[in-house]
């Protein structure tokens, strides 16, 4: 059974939010892209399903442009903290059942979950904590933070342990190994036998897993 297809609308089309909106859009989702700059919209106007220029702080202008009929929207204007919030809140009141807003600072943050969003990001200090994990280990060639600690990493293997079975490893408690990625093949098979460059999933507390990163 395919997957459903989602509908989303992206207001403010500067780098972060004209990214998101190309890749939902290369997902196969119908995607409306909004800015209040004409340059932003021209600039992608042939490569998202819809995108249209108007003020998201005008409530009346949103209903207008069929806002309320989407699933997600995402507020990604920021170099108006105002201008975001009042979207933020106008996406509410239009109806858009999931609603993501972009912050720039923890204040931001703050406000905008108040306001009602179902996710705040802030992708500078989710990059910047992104970067610090795999400059801290170069064993990780990247992980997810799914909450509460824990997280999902993706650890490389070095040389010296080409040739270990994969229960050799012994990841210690509290960490789930969850299979190899060789190349772009996923494999869960407990008793391969691993190669250079082979990257395991594990998954665990961020503190255990960096103490097993430490000893690769």
């Amino acid at each position: 059974m395919g997957r459903k297809t989602r509908s989303f609308v992206v207001i403010g089309l500067g780098a972060f939010g004209s990214v998101v909106a190309l890749e939902l859009a290369r997902f196969g989702n119908h995607v409306l892209g909004i800015d209040k700059d004409a340059r932003r919209v021209a600039a992608l106007a042939e490569q998202l399903p819809s995108s249209v220029i108007l003020d998201a702080t005008d409530e009346g202008a949103l209903r207008e442009a069929g806002v309320d009929r989407y699933d997600v929207g995402l507020v990604s204007i920021g170099n108006d903290l105002e201008s975001n919030v009042i979207a933020t809140m106008n996406l509410r009141l239009v109806g858009v059942n999931t609603v993501w807003a972009k912050a720039e600072s923890r204040t931001h943050h703050r406000i905008l979950s108040k306001i009602g969003a179902d996710r705040v990001i802030m992708p500078g200090l989710e990059m910047g904590r992104h970067a610090a994990q795999m400059l801290n280990n170069p064993a990780v060639q990247d992980y997810v933070a799914l909450g509460n600690g824990y997280s999902v990493v993706n650890l490389m293997i070095p040389q010296r342990l080409a040739g270990r079975r994969l229960p050799e490893l012994e990841a210690g408690p509290g960490i789930e190994i969850l299979g190899v990625m060789r190349g772009t093949e996923y494999r869960r098979d407990p008793d391969m036998v691993l190669a250079t460059n082979d990257r395991v999933l594990l998954l665990g507390k961020r503190v255990d897993l960096t103490r097993f990163g430490d000893r690769l």
